[in-house]
């Protein structure tokens, strides 16, 4: 019975199998975009922060170095 509710009385439906590679694919193209923007955003969260550094350091304000 469930396989009668799956689909799977006749055989392999070719545009089932269409389908679903199809969707594989878009699952993977998903997967890599995600990959490829969490390193963006890592990337410009490690220059936001080095800029925060460097924004914080006041060059008038520092001391003289020892010498």
């Amino acid at each position: 019975m469930a396989k009668a509710l799956l689909g799977y009385v006749g055989g392999s439906d070719p545009r089932l199998l269409a389908e679903m590679r199809r969707l594989q694919q878009r699952v993977q193209d998903l997967e890599s975009e995600l990959v490829r923007i969490q390193a963006e955003k890592d990337a410009l969260t490690a220059a936001a922060s080095r800029d925060r550094i460097m924004e914080s350091v006041d060059a008038h304000q520092a001391e003289p170095a020892l010498t």
